[in-house]
């Protein structure tokens, strides 16, 4: 047998549970709700054995491939599975005949058995069986098409229920996810069929339920540890040799962008173990919006052995920034901690005010010590997909009134409330020795709103961020040959999240405030949106002012109890116990209560985060006048041209290359042709809104 590479670089989500259990193992409960969307979509676009058309002589396909999965699709649905039996050739049309045959077609060839050994007599399946798909192709102007000449559906042998012909060997798979499962639990020394067991458990179903079999899982093993002996060697020279052609890749960037950054480990041979970097434009944008930033490290490369980290932020608009990225070769305290280190190195030295990462105890104890003033937050997102996986087996049908409790202790004011409750729900539900239950515990610091509540956020514990970072990442791991394509797939990526600027829709005022229409002005829509949001929702609350000069504002139908806000007049502070502005930098409908009973037209100045403003508005305004309309109208074109460059160059290696040294060149003579104009008074544009801005 010929060893062999994998082809591609393959980054699937880390699957190891953060409970420190080697044996534990989280599925998401997203991806298997998305899974089973998608199958369900695929089941309905199939059609069934009673409307799915059966194949005939004169059927056209465009190829002989989809003619073999149509007749799969059909034999799956009637009960047998069909195999691919003659082909034949021709120098004008190449292959221009295929015969598609039931899997019981012909007999099996008789063995002649040597004297003197045993041989196992295995009996075949093949029963001479006449079902079966001819095809001959033929062009037709010009275009090569593929029709059934002969076609028959007699069977001499019986037709299989749909519990059992899927489990023929043509229809049992082992997913990506459940390999790596299955080789993990080998390697700690499962016996096959308890493999078995615990995948049926993880997954909830019954016994005999999984696509494959116990011989399946066998054969897997078997066949991957052979590969895997004869492959060590030349994935050690493979990942040694491409993380040094990605290496080159740094430094020849760096010789072409001299604001390009990077830094690496190199272990006691001198060979590179952790590398990191960054661009000029994402450090740029760190200075504005690296306030929050969100680390993520959720994939990592079955080629490579590596975890992929990557430090994301939120502009004005909402919309994902990339700050940089990391490889590293493990997940101990060591790798994390240089991490952390060298992404501060990369930015200038500039810390974060708050850093979002998943459930992970190693990069909680790493950020503590690397980030110590930096508040550290997992957001719920990162916590609510990993529950199915730890306690709907285990509580079964209690399992969905379980974790609404859950979201109800999340969202809890005070800490006190959420001790209490929380031991009541560990109790009631009998999860006192659980080690799920004692490491949700154990980082509560880290997830609770009655720890966390204030901690400025920039509205990145959203779900609608989650999803934009997980699309992001899926864009980023298209499937690379290797690191150094991988490098600049994350290149391309980078350039069009923090240059391409989405065209902002226009958001109109829903009401008669006046707060309303002076905000509008100010905040970009991203941001106005949020707060148009909690200025309609003020509406519905009633505010009673209290004796030191304090407010109490509930709902007209208490559903969210009272909250209570505290005004400064001299200040014209305002501190609300929802601390929603200490959160996002957007006014809640409590505090904005208030301020309309006090009959405010305008929102202070300082409710006016720089953040959240409009670009032209970040920066001081300049002397003399400018036409606004023209400002914005430059500003669409210079996005739109610029978007249009970064999508149309990112299609080919050839084309990014010309990309990134033409614009250079070009760039750089217009910034020597502006420089020798002669200087004017008065500004003609207002330059706050250069992308850089």
């Amino acid at each position: 047998m010929t060893s062999s590479l994998p082809t591609k670089n393959l980054w699937i989500r880390r699957q190891q549970c953060p409970c420190g259990d080697w044996k534990c193992f989280v599925s998401y409960e997203g991806e298997v709700e998305e899974s089973s969307i998608e199958s369900q979509l695929a089941m309905a676009d199939r059609p069934s054995s009673e409307s799915m058309i059966a194949p005939y002589v004169g059927m056209v396909f465009k190829s002989d491939e989809d003619a073999f999965e149509y007749y799969g699709n059909f034999a799956r649905k009637n009960g047998f599975s069909i195999r691919k039996e003659r082909s034949r050739l021709s120098p004008q049309l190449g292959i221009y005949k295929r015969d598609f045959v039931c899997y019981r077609s012909g007999f099996a060839p008789a063995r002649k058995k040597p004297t003197g050994e045993h041989h196992r007599d295995r009996k075949s399946v093949r029963c001479g069986c006449d079902a079966k798909m001819y095809l001959s192709k033929e062009i037709v102007d010009g275009v090569s098409q593929w029709f059934v000449v002969q076609f028959s559906n007699v069977h001499n042998h019986e037709l299989l229920e749909d519990d059992q012909v899927r489990l023929l060997p043509a229809y049992r798979k082992i997913h990506e996810a459940d390999q790596e499962r299955i080789l993990l639990l080998s390697k700690a020394g499962f016996p096959i069929h308890r493999i078995v067991k615990v995948l049926e458990l993880e997954k909830g179903i019954q016994g005999g339920q999984l696509p494959f079999l116990e011989r399946d899982v066998r054969n897997f093993i078997q066949n991957r540890k052979k590969i895997v002996q004869e492959n060590d060697a030349l994935l050690t020279e493979k990942r040694e040799n491409d993380m040094m052609e990605l290496l080159e890749a740094c430094k020849a960037t760096k010789e072409t962008d001299e604001e390009f950054a990077y830094d690496i480990t190199v272990d006691e041979n001198d060979k590179v173990e952790n590398i990191a970097w960054s661009y000029v434009d994402s450090v740029n944008a760190y200075s504005t919006f690296g306030d929050v930033v969100c680390f993520d490290t959720s994939y990592h490369s079955i080629t490579y052995g590596m975890v992929f980290g990557v430090w994301l932020g939120i502009d004005n608009n909402g919309k994902i920034i990339f700050f940089g990225c990391v490889l590293l070769q493990d997940e101990t305290p060591g790798s994390f901690m240089w991490a952390l280190q060298t992404f501060v190195r990369l930015m200038k030295g500039r810390y974060p005010q708050t850093i979002l990462t998943d459930l992970d105890p190693v990069l909680r104890d790493a950020i503590t010590i690397e980030l110590p003033s930096t508040k550290h937050i997992t957001s719920i997102w990162n916590i609510l997909p990993k529950l199915s996986s730890w306690f709907s087996v285990l509580l079964g049908s209690q399992y969905v009134e379980f974790k609404s409790e859950f979201e109800v202790l999340y969202g809890l004011e005070s800490a006190e409330d959420f001790e209490l409750r929380w031991n009541h729900m560990v109790s009631q539900y009998g999860l006192s020795s659980d080690k799920h239950i004692a490491l949700l515990l154990s980082l509560r610091s880290s997830w609770a709103l009655s720890y966390t509540r204030g901690f400025f956020l920039a509205r990145m514990s959203t779900a609608a961020y989650s999803k934009a970072v997980d699309a992001f990442l899926k864009g980023v791991f298209n499937a690379q040959t290797c690191l150094r394509s991988f490098f600049e797939q994350v290149g391309i990526s980078a350039s069009i999240q923090n240059h391409t600027h989405e065209e902002m829709q226009y958001t109109c005022t829903k009401s008669c405030i006046p707060i309303e229409e002076h905000a509008q002005s100010i905040l970009t829509p991203f941001a106005f949106s949020a707060l148009q949001h909690e200025l309609i929702l003020a509406m519905q609350y009633a505010t009673s002012e209290m004796a030191n000069g304090s407010h109490l504002v509930s709902h007209f139908r208490k559903m969210d109890g009272e909250h209570l806000v505290i005004w400064i007049r001299e200040t014209e502070q305002l501190h609300c116990s929802c601390k929603e502005f200490e959160s996002s930098g957007i006014l809640c409908r409590h505090a904005l209560r208030v301020l309309i009973m006090k009959n405010y037209f305008q929102m202070p100045e300082k409710y006016f985060p720089s953040r959240w403003r409009r670009a032209r508005t970040i920066v001081s305004s300049y002397d003399g006048q400018s036409s606004q309309n023209a400002d914005d109208e430059w500003f669409q074109e210079y996005n739109s041209l610029t978007a249009t460059l970064f999508k149309e160059s990112s299609v080919t290696k050839e084309r990014t290359g010309y990309v990134r040294r033409e614009i250079s060149k070009e760039l750089s003579r217009l910034l020597d042709e502006v420089r020798n104009m002669p200087a004017s008074e008065g500004v003609a544009t207002d330059m706050a809104l250069s992308p850089t801005g």
